[in-house]
């Protein structure tokens, strides 16, 4: 499969190009940098690989055509134009960008029904097991235990809460029929009031150069569970977008997240 990488300057970008040029059932096509960035340059020397022979574009029109599918962990102000040339090249996509909105969710669902998309908050494998046992404990313990979720990043993250405490949390209100954007707490100060029946709570911490700790607290009154998972290497999410690339290759248009990658559903 040619896998094409849009936003081979940025730290994700150039791990993504070491783990493609890494492995034998994928090609590297191609690659694109923001417009004014390093066109020209050499993806392999860009992510400190030696040359590869393949050059980035400041277009993505380029990379699209190039390539069987894309990976984008880009922005979020550029999804609609990876969108738009997914759909029209007929284009297989990996959406590991944080940050969306709900309309731009929406969007990507859209384009789902045109080509196969698989968008995840997280790409660790550990992660869309986390999910599960987070969907599992919050149908099994019921509303008698209080659903509380901690994430830490390091301090260049930009939003908050993380994509995956997002995710941990949609999982947990889905399992008790409930919508998470009804039911969020998030960023308590100052006199609150007591918390909400049926709340599901956010605590985001943020320093030093923290890959990524997610933690679900489920909390009763005479006992507590706590279901978490710790990164130590962004390689894991590089590797996992890659996989879920290779996974879409002949799957029928659909949005599909890892736990279908890794059979978990």
């Amino acid at each position: 499969m040619r896998i094409g990488i849009a936003g081979v300057g940025g730290r994700m970008g150039r791990l993504l190009v070491q783990v493609v040029a890494a492995r034998e059932d994928a090609t590297l096509a191609g690659g694109t940098v923001r417009p004014g960035g390093r066109v020209g340059a050499d993806l392999g020397l860009l992510a400190g690989i030696g040359a590869r022979g393949v050059a980035a574009t400041d277009e993505p029109e380029v990379l699209f055509r190039a390539a069987d599918a894309v990976i984008d962990f880009t922005s979020p102000a550029a999804l609609a134009t990876h969108l738009e040339l997914a759909a029209r090249h007929g284009r297989a996509l990996v959406i590991g960008t944080s940050g969306l909105s709900l309309e731009q969710e929406r969007a990507i669902a859209a384009t789902a029904n045109r080509v196969p998309i698989v968008y995840a908050a997280n790409f660790s494998a550990g992660v869309a097991l986390l999910l599960a046992l987070v969907r599992r404990a919050a149908e099994t313990l019921g509303p008698d235990y209080d659903i509380e979720i901690v994430e830490m990043h390091h301090r260049q993250k930009i939003d908050a809460p993380s994509g995956t405490a997002i995710a941990m949390g949609r999982a947990a209100a889905a399992a008790r029929g409930i919508t998470l954007e009804d039911n969020m707490e998030s960023g308590r100060h100052g006199h609150t009031g007591r918390r909400r029946d049926g709340a599901i709570g956010f605590a985001s911490l943020r320093g030093g150069q923290v890959v990524g700790e997610h933690t679900a607290i489920f909390a009763a009154a005479t006992e507590h569970l706590t279901i978490g998972h710790r990164s130590f290497d962004r390689r894991v999410y590089a590797e996992g977008a890659v996989r879920a690339a290779l996974w879409l290759a002949d799957r029928p248009p659909g949005l599909y997240g890892m736990e279908d990658v890794l059979g978990l559903r």
